[in-house]
């Protein structure tokens, strides 16, 4: 997890922590499908994304996937048309969804013994694979909701936006996206951006739109890795809050107040993210002198809390991290064999660009989190 950019250029990622790699999601091997897609959605102001003397712009959004399903496109539509009834559309799909399997399933069930056993074990399959598309396809929209109610628009295939190897994505939406998270996770999330940006607290506009060099498939990475860290985070953040809500002891409030030493079992890297260091940095940034209360309840975590936060609860979680990061970048394989003696395509881009691609990516990992919860009480997907 520890990217820097050094003399203005990127440099080659560590391996991520063990802990934030889910069980089916390799970020070193994202390779399967490339998917783009043109839905609209109302009231969100257009995404201009310029490059040099051409632009790549659009006048409604421009996400990367596309949905496959019949279910996801009727929600493209409803999202498009009837905003209002979104949500209740989403409800009515899910229970549908539901009670198809579980009909399957129970068909399965009574069948067990008979000669047609083989044949329903197999519309079972069939229908766990045809439902896993859908939900998947459901899940995007529901992000999408979350990202347009505060008025962002995900960032396009970024083969359509770079233009003689100049890459700039505008507006930046940076307070849009910070402004969905409390002061301690924002201030977590900010050291993060340092981290794998280069850039300082409190740098001025001109450090913003100061030019670097990144290979497409760094960064590639560094954006997988941010949606996994912003999905840490909401269960981390989560998890503090229902402790607050139980009421702990004062004891046990000043033993994770005080734990602000880092856990010897934390994965290479992890530490510099959560102390806010950047790679080899051994002075304390300003940030690290006021860590806030979430950090050091963070710091309490042994190995196994901080790997159950860290996982991906279901596959259909982690093929959408997978499918989304595809989509924007393109297919990983063919992003390391172009240029290979280089180490893969190399644009220029702006400092204030990749912030823009890491908090999307960060709020992406948030919004999947509570997407995730929210679709498995309906339809359960944990393990799946």
């Amino acid at each position: 997890m520890d990217y820097c950019l050094s003399n203005h250029t990127i440099c080659a990622p560590q391996p991520l922590p063990s802990a934030l790699k889910p069980d089916s999601l390799r970020v070193s091997d994202l390779g399967r499908r490339i998917a783009c897609a043109r839905p609209r959605l109302p009231r969100c102001r257009p995404l201009a994304v310029t490059a040099g003397p051409s632009h790549c712009e659009s006048s409604s959004l421009n996400t990367p996937l596309v949905p496959r399903s019949a279910v996801g496109k009727y929600l493209s539509r409803v999202l498009q048309n009837q905003r209002q009834l979104f949500h209740v559309a989403v409800s009515e799909e899910l229970k549908l969804l539901a009670d198809d399997r579980d009909s399957a399933v129970a068909r399965m069930v009574l069948s067990d013994g008979s000669d047609e056993a083989c044949l329903h074990r197999r519309i079972v399959e069939l229908k766990e694979r045809d439902c896993r598309n859908t939900i998947e396809d459901v899940m995007y929209m529901l992000i999408l909701f979350k990202f347009s109610d505060i008025k962002v628009q995900l960032v396009p295939k970024l083969s359509r936006c770079i233009y003689n190897g100049r890459l700039e994505i505008w507006p930046a939406k940076d307070w849009e996206l910070e402004s969905i998270y409390s002061y301690d996770v924002l201030e977590m999330i900010k050291e993060h951006v340092y981290a794998v940006t280069g850039l300082r607290p409190k740098s001025s506009v001109t450090d913003h739109w100061a030019t670097t060099q990144v290979c497409l498939w760094h960064l590639s990475n560094i954006y997988a890795a941010s949606i996994l860290y912003g999905y840490f985070l909401k269960s981390a953040s989560t998890r503090y809050r229902l402790e607050q809500t139980l009421s702990l002891s004062d004891s046990d409030q000043g033993i994770l107040r005080n734990s602000l030493q880092p856990s010897k079992t934390w994965p290479y890297g992890w530490n510099n993210l959560v102390l806010g260091k950047r790679g080899n940095e051994t002075e304390p940034s300003p940030l690290d002198q006021t860590s806030t209360k979430l950090s050091c309840y963070m710091m309490g975590f042994d190995s196994e809390t901080l790997r159950r936060c860290a996982k991906v609860r279901s596959t259909v979680a982690t093929e959408l991290i997978e499918k989304q990061t595809i989509a924007l970048f393109g297919d990983r394989r063919s992003l390391v064999s172009t240029g290979k003696e280089m180490g893969g395509q190399v644009i220029r881009t702006s400092f204030s660009s990749l912030k823009r691609l890491v908090l999307e990516a960060v709020a992406f990992g948030s919004f999947l989190w509570d997407i995730e919860e929210h679709v498995d009480s309906v339809y359960s997907i944990r393990g799946r």
